[in-house]
């Protein structure tokens, strides 16, 4: 994926896997920048969760500063799975002591609820966008749903959130805050 703005380096995502499952993106030019950005971002990752076996249940990742070994001379850092949300390998309390840029949830279609009745094998994802609402920084975050042949069902983006209003933001918040 590529994300252009005019006059600016694009983002370029490469998502990369082991033993058959989704383990991040390599993240090359600059990090997304904005909410949009991010939506964008997150909307190439749910259309990758639809794959069967690739995210094998709903998991956390973040972004990172993190180079992967021999990096591109663009690369600028990962967005790498943490782990599921509950069981064996979940983050614990204190995983995300430095706040990352982002965090994401993604459900493989077998633990998404559908949007509408007529969706079939979506997954869905969220992004959260911390903020820091004391000094005017508000939280974002964007949620996506995609069947597997990439058709979007639902893309909400949203500035000014409540995380405790919604179960994936929730979530998120839960984990920056452990």
């Amino acid at each position: 994926m590529s994300v252009d703005e005019p006059n600016e380096t694009p983002v370029e995502i490469v998502a990369f896997q082991s033993g058959g499952a989704l383990r991040g993106f390599v993240v090359s030019g600059r990090w997304p920048d904005s909410t949009r950005e991010w939506t964008q971002f997150l909307t190439l990752a749910v259309r990758l969760a639809t794959v069967p076996g690739l995210v094998p249940t709903t998991t956390v990742y973040r972004a990172v500063e993190d180079l992967p070994d021999d990096p591109r001379p663009d690369t600028v850092g990962l967005v790498t799975a943490a782990g599921p949300v509950l069981g064996e390998g979940a983050p614990g309390p204190g995983a995300f002591q430095l706040p990352p840029p982002a965090l994401l949830l993604l459900h493989p279609p077998s633990e998404s609820r559908p949007s509408t009745p007529e969706v079939q094998g979506a997954a869905s994802g969220c992004v959260l966008l911390p903020g820091v609402p004391h000094l005017g920084l508000e939280h974002r975050a964007a949620w996506v749903e995609a069947e597997r042949d990439g058709t979007v069902t639902r893309l909400v983006s949203q500035v000014g959130i409540d995380p405790a209003l919604d179960p994936d933001t929730a979530v998120l918040a839960m984990l920056l805050a452990a």
